[in-house]
């Protein structure tokens, strides 16, 4: 006759309980799951005292039909948040898999005087912000509204304008961190 475990014994067979959220285990896989959402990678670009300022960004999804919207996370110290709350357009370049090699160049401001886009071709949008020529596409947009989500704003959108650009595929980019850049 088979005899029934005892309820009161240790189960060897259950898998190990949840950790605590600061746990370094439980920490490392958030890290990793957070990492592992695909995102693209782009250049943001604006105008400002008719110089032409840009940031790389990876945040940028679709936000909306009608009006066709996007939203951006975007630090609150860097200078696309101040030129949205003036008004300004910008610009969202949608990087290709051929444009790589343009990571570390918009990876960090440019030095003052210093024209981002220098040697690249570019066109103008008709809000007259530059786009990049062989992107895989650019859209021009001004932001409607923006809301604060933890170390980043998260900035609305509206599409006023775009391209399709080139034919390649867009670059797309997987972290390994996603608790960091």
């Amino acid at each position: 006759m088979a005899t029934s475990p005892d309820p009161a014994a240790p189960r060897t067979d259950s898998p190990s309980p949840p950790q605590p959220a600061g746990a370094p285990a439980a920490v490392e896989g958030i890290a990793t799951a957070l990492g592992r959402i695909p995102s693209g990678l782009f250049v943001i670009s604006w105008r400002h005292d008719g110089v032409d300022r840009t940031m790389l960004a990876s945040w940028v999804m679709q936000a909306g039909f009608s009006p066709p919207a996007v939203s951006v996370a975007v630090a609150p110290t860097r200078e696309l948040v101040a030129a949205i709350d003036r008004g300004i357009p910008f610009v969202v370049n949608i990087l290709g898999e051929s444009q790589r090699g343009l990571l570390s160049r918009f990876g960090k401001p440019a030095n003052p005087g210093e024209d981002p886009f220098a040697g690249l071709d570019t066109l103008r949008t008709p809000g007259g912000t530059a786009a990049l020529a062989a992107a895989a596409g650019w859209i021009e947009c001004r932001g409607t509204g923006r809301a604060a989500a933890g170390d980043h704003l998260v900035v609305v959108a509206e599409v006023v304008g775009g391209d399709s650009g080139s034919a390649g595929q867009p670059l797309v980019h997987v972290r390994k961190n996603g608790l960091r850049y």
